[in-house]
Formats: structure tokens, sequence, C-alpha cells
């Protein structure tokens, strides 16, 4: 999950924050409202060229509008689209992608401001921790994900007029933000209006989500370029395949990068080899794609052509993210980079939970640069856990014999190398205690005629109570994956609706194919082959406290395709 949103402050004396509360301004169109923020200066000779027309500059170097937004490079590259569309602006690709890389430079979020929200560029779905309060939920989350404005940052009249912007294009938005805010009372005079869920939007992005923060005055004199040249060791896992390690060799081209990858099934052991391509935004913000040269044989193999979100780390040494491909990006490596420097590097350790009591487990750490001469006493696994053998099998990849104590303390251990940590690698159990099937709430469409399907992998997992031996609190943790038997089970909610015969079929592996879309004769009313049903995994070998298998279901919604997509090829990346 993604951590919550830090408050962002108003750090300057210098920074007149724009407080429209005066009797003058309450009542006005944010458009007739003054700037009073001191705006960011266009210094692109491309970008003033192509925006400088309709988005006036000023004395300082301002353009109007722009330079009182920050925002992702996927927010620029919106605002490119929705000129091209509603007012005509003409821009090639190659100029887009040049503003947009200054704009998602210059003009776009610290590290920490991007960081809980990449998951909306990472093409991720899940249930999202940083909206604040009921009011503001519904005021700006209700049709997309509340990641969208929080990929910007604004000035308080720019919110304003982003508002604007949805009552003019969406009614639905007009509706919703002039509901009676929740949280708030109702006033005692009837004559007066009460608080809309628009108002206290407005306030709190105004004041958290705000155009100068702490954090982008920090990050803007340290913005540099990229110098990402070299190898670095890869850790990733795909749901349903397990885990992967490997490396990639990164080279410059011009002013973006060519890539070269070799990532290996720590399940399976088959290795497969890609080439690809990326640039990075405001330096750290990496966007790229690599090809597999083969043609994938089925819809989540990783062979075909893949698109790369990575955030790295401000000293340019580790990054995280995803990897993704499908027609709705369902399929995806959740991926972590770590740069070669000469040092030992640790990316993994396999297999995945080790019990207490057990003796003579074998161990395989998987990183780069591992001494020759590694020894038994240059390896700590955490309380409990003795190492007594080590043997190295090459630079990346040795196996350690260890010991676990029955009085082991249970939880995620760290694995260290003398002074190089792998964080939370290894987890020791005492008791398997429970299953969990993921993702536990689901989403396929159909398709396969005239639109594209959208699949699902499901994966059940065992856990661990915790220290607290009590089941779902903080101190839970996933042990290893368990082997099941899938099936699906119906979802009541309309009488005799039989939706297992209708949405798709589930495999042995928990691959899930939905079926076509369009209307079925076979179907009462020739309803679409929409429904809703339940995912269950049956352990073949984990057993409950009563003796019986341990079993775990998730809620799978398969609904029609998506008939719109909100792009412009002519200026996409």
């Amino acid at each position: 999950m993604i951590a919550p949103l830090l408050a962002t402050t108003v750090f300057s004396a210098s920074v007149v924050v724009a407080q429209v509360n005066s009797d003058s301004e309450a009542d006005l169109d944010p458009a007739d409202w003054t700037e009073k923020e001191t705006g960011i200066p266009v210094t692109d000779k491309l970008t003033i060229e192509k925006c400088g027309t309709c988005h006036a500059p000023d004395d300082k170097g301002n353009l109007s509008r722009i330079s009182w937004i920050r925002a992702t490079p996927e927010g620029w590259s919106q605002a490119i689209k929705r000129m091209v569309k509603l007012n005509g602006l003409s821009i090639s690709p190659q100029e887009a992608r040049g503003v947009v890389k200054y704009l998602g430079t210059w003009h776009g979020l610290s590290p920490e401001e991007a960081k809980p929200v990449m998951y909306l560029t990472e093409r991720r779905i899940l249930d999202e921790t940083i909206i604040p309060n009921e009011a503001v939920q519904h005021g700006c989350a209700s049709c997309h994900a509340f990641a969208q404005p929080m990929s910007s940052r604004r000035s308080r009249r720019e919110w304003g007029l982003l508002q604007n912007l949805h009552k003019a294009l969406y009614s639905q938005a007009d509706f919703q933000m002039s509901q009676p805010a929740e949280g708030h009372p109702e006033p005692e005079d009837s004559a007066e209006k009460p608080i809309t869920r628009g108002e206290v939007a407005l306030d709190w992005l105004s004041k958290e989500a705000n155009l100068h923060s702490k954090t982008w005055t920090d990050w803007r004199p340290r913005i540099r370029a990229p110098k990402l040249a070299g190898t670095w060791v890869l850790s990733g896992k795909l749901r349903g395949q397990g885990r992967f390690v490997g490396e990639m060799t990164i080279a410059p081209a011009g002013n973006d990068f060519t890539t070269t990858t070799t990532l290996r099934s720590l399940e399976t052991g088959q290795t497969m080899t890609r080439s690809g391509k990326g640039l990075v935004y405001a330096g750290y913000s990496w966007r790229g794609t690599s090809n597999g040269g083969t043609q994938p044989a089925r819809p989540d193999a990783m062979t075909g052509t893949l698109r790369e979100t990575m955030w790295f780390a401000p000293d340019q040494s580790s990054a995280e993210g995803r990897w993704y491909w499908g027609d709705y990006h369902e399929f995806g490596l959740d991926m972590t980079m770590t740069r070669v420097t000469g040092g030992p590097v640790l990316a993994a350790v396999a297999p995945l939970g080790v019990k207490t009591g057990a003796k003579a487990t074998q161990l395989h750490i998987y990183g780069a640069s591992l001494p020759a001469d590694l020894s038994a006493d240059d390896l700590d696994f955490g309380g409990g856990v003795t190492v007594r053998k080590v043997s190295v099998l090459s630079p990346s990849e040795a196996v350690a014999t260890v010991d676990v104590s029955p009085d082991a303390i249970v939880g995620l251990h760290d694995v260290a190398l003398n002074g190089t940590v792998l964080p939370k690698a290894l987890p020791v159990y005492g008791t398997v205690d429970y299953m969990k099937v993921t993702p536990e709430t689901a989403l396929a469409h159909l398709g396969g005629i005239k639109y594209g399907k959208g699949y699902e992998q499901f994966e059940a997992t065992a856990w661990s109570k915790g220290p607290d031996g009590k089941t779902g609190t903080d101190d839970d943790f996933p042990i290893m994956p368990v082997d099941v038997d899938w099936e699906m089970k119906e979802f009541p909610t309309v009488t005799y609706d039989n939706d297992i015969k209708y949405v798709g079929t589930l495999d042995a592996s928990g691959f899930f194919t939905p079926n076509v879309e369009g209307p079925n004769p076979e179907r009462r009313f020739s309803r679409n082959n929409y429904g809703e049903v339940w995912i269950v995994a049956t352990a073949k070998t984990l057993k409950n406290k009563d003796g019986k298998p341990m079993s775990a279901q998730a809620y799978l919604v398969t609904t029609v395709p998506a008939y719109k997509r909100w792009d412009q090829p002519e200026v996409s990346q």
C-alpha cells in the first residue's frame, strides 16, 4: 500500500499564499481572482514558442496558467492533448515530447511529492489511502483516482480554475462538488448556504497541494542530468509467476538511454533477455519501454513489449516501480533496481519462509559482486537464525545453510552481508495461520471480438498472525505462495443469473480469461456476459486448526470493455 501523503508547508515569507476569503473575492468566479502567488518562470524556447501564443508572458518570464502549475510528465502530457483537442494546438509528437520533458522536470514534482502517487503512472489498481476526508473523496475522487489531482501542485486560483473546467465539461462533477460537505454542520440560518464539497476540497488542496512546497524548493536546485550508465541488479515479482532476478545494463543515447536486461525466474530457472530505451524526468522519474523479441504465446507472457515506470532515489543509487503490459495494464512486474558500484549487492533470497526449529535449510542468496571468500561469519539473518556454512556459486549467487532456533523471533528478517542489508527479505514463521487470495477485489473486462480482453491473475499466499497472535493487525506478514486448487463460485446478486457459466474461465494456475463482449442470446434478456463471482482457493497440503484444508476467496467483477480510451496517438509519448 502507498504511504499516506505528507502535508506540504508554506516555507517563505516571500511566497504569499492566496486565501480568497475576503468579501471582495469570496463570491467571485476563480477566473476573476487576482493571482497572488509567485509564478515559476518558463525558460524553454520550445515551450514558449508552442504555448506562449495563448498563454501570455509577463515581464517576469511567467506564462499565464502554466507558471502556476506543477505536474507529473503524464499530467503535462494530458494538458497538451487537451490543448490539441479543444484549442487547436498544432504540435508534432517530437515537439510534444520536448515540451513534456521540460515541464515535467522544471515544472514537475519533487521526489517526495511524486512517490506517494506513483501508483497512478504505474497503472496499479489499489485502495487509496491518501484521501483526507469524505467531502474531498466525493468532491474529487468519485470519477477518478485521488492520485489524479495529487499528481499536480497549483496555486489556489489554479485549483479553482480546475474545478471550473470540471464543471464545464462534466455535469456529474458540478453535481458532486455542489453538494453539502460531509462532516460540516448545516447553517443555523436557513438563508445561509451550506459549505459544499467543492469549497472543502479547494481549501484542502490550496493548503496541502500548494504550488510552493518546501520539498520542491529543496529539490529544484538539486535537479541534475541523470547519470545512470552502468550495471543494475534487478529483483522483481509477477503475480502468478513468482520472483525474478537479473541485471540491467544502461547506456547513454544522446539525452536518453538504451537498456539491455537479463531476467531469471526463481521458480523455473528460465532466463530471458530484453532490450529497450528510456528517459528520465526531473532527475528521478524513469519512463521506458523494452521488448523480449518474440511474440507472446500467452497474454501474461513477458516476451513482448513492456512499459517501465520507475522512481529513482534522489542519489540515483536505487529505483522501484512497475513494468506493465496488457490492454488494461493488468499484468505487471513489481521491480526494484540497485546500482552495482563494486561492493556486494543483495537482491533476493529463496526460498521464502523458513520455519522456527528448521535444521540445515539451504537459502540461495542472489545479488552481484558477492565475494568469493564469503564466510558464515559475513552473513547475518537476524536473531535465532544461525549460518552453518556458505558456498559461493558465482558472483551473483551463494547458498547459505542455516539452522532456525525454535525460539527465533517471528517476523520479516533482514539479510545482511557485513554492511550491505536487504531489509525484510526473509520471513521466519512459527505456524501458517491463514491464507489470502490476491487481489482480494479484482476487475476483468469482456472482449475478444472488437475490443481487447482484460485478464486477471490470482495468487494464494500463506500468512502469519505475527508476534501479537491476532489476525488482521499490522504485524501480520506473508510467508510464501501456496499450491492450491482453484474454482469459481456464484456471488448471489440476481436470482438465477448463473454468472459462473458466462463470465469466463479460471485455469489451474488461477488465471482468469473473460468471455467475449456483446449480447448473449443464451442469457436471460440477452444480457452481456458480465457478472460477479467468488474466486476460491483451497490448499492442497496446508491444514487449518480443525484439520481441514485451508481456503480463501476473492471477489471478481467481470464487466464490459472500456469503450472509450482517453488518448491521442499523435501526441502520445
